[in-house]
C-alpha cells in the first residue's frame, strides 16, 4: 500500500506544471480561476490534503478547528496580498509547510487543537498571499470563494484518507497508523524534490 502511495505522489508531482496553474478569469471566471489554483499546484495539494490528515490524526476539536484556522488565516494572506502588504519569502515558506505538514504526518504529532491551528495558520499566511499576489485580472471576492472553496475540499479529501485507511485496515490498527504515517513521509519527500526543481 505504502508503494501504491508514494508512486500515486510521484506521478502527481512529476504532472504539476505551475503553468497550468492559473485560468484567465476572463475566460473561465473568477470562481472557476480562484478554485482552480489550488487544485492544480503540487505544492498546495499536498499541504492542504496534509491538513486534513493531520486533523484527522490528531481527533477530537482538531478535526474541525485546524482545517478552519488553515482557511481563515489563509483568507488573511489573501487580503495582506490585496493590500499590497508584502510577506518575506512567500514560495519558500509554502515549500516548507508541504515538509512541515508532511513530517507532522509522518511523525503522528499530537498537539492540543488550538497549537495545530497555530502551526497551520502560520503556514497559510502564505498559501492566501500567493493566492492573492496572483489573482490576475479576478474579481477578488469571487476569486477568493473559489480558492476558499477548493482548499475546503482538498482539506474534506485529507480527512477522508485517514478515515478510508482506518477503514480498510479496521482489523489492523497498527497498518493503518502506517499506511498514514506513510503518506505524510511520501508528502515530505515531495515537498524536498518540489524544493530542488
Amino acid at each position: 500500500m505504502i508503494k501504491a502511495l508514494s508512486l500515486g505522489a510521484a506521478i502527481l508531482v512529476a504532472s504539476a506544471s505551475s503553468s497550468l496553474a492559473h485560468l484567465n478569469p476572463a475566460e473561465h471566471g473568477s470562481f472557476a480561476a480562484g478554485l482552480s489554483h489550488p487544485m492544480i499546484g503540487a505544492d498546495h495539494i499536498l499541504a492542504m490534503i496534509a491538513v486534513g490528515i493531520w486533523a484527522f490524526q490528531m481527533g477530537g476539536r482538531a478535526l474541525v478547528g485546524v482545517p478552519l484556522a488553515f482557511v481563515g488565516c489563509m483568507a488573511l494572506g489573501f487580503g495582506l496580498a490585496l493590500w499590497g502588504v508584502a510577506l518575506p519569502f512567500v514560495e519558500p515558506a509554502i515549500l516548507a509547510s508541504v515538509v512541515a505538514l508532511g513530517l507532522l504526518v509522518a511523525c503522528a504529532v499530537k498537539l492540543p487543537a488550538t497549537v495545530g491551528a497555530v502551526v497551520v495558520g502560520a503556514f497559510s499566511l502564505f498559501h492566501g498571499h500567493a493566492h492573492g499576489g496572483e489573482i490576475g485580472g479576478a474579481t477578488a471576492l469571487a476569486y477568493g470563494a473559489g480558492f476558499v472553496a477548493a482548499t475546503a475540499l482538498l482539506h474534506v479529501a485529507g480527512l477522508g484518507a485517514g478515515v478510508l485507511a482506518q477503514r480498510l485496515f479496521s482489523e489492523r490498527a497498527a497498518l493503518a497508523a502506517g499506511v498514514i504515517r506513510g503518506a505524510g513521509g511520501v508528502t515530505a519527500a515531495a515537498g524536498f524534490g518540489l524544493m530542488l526543481a
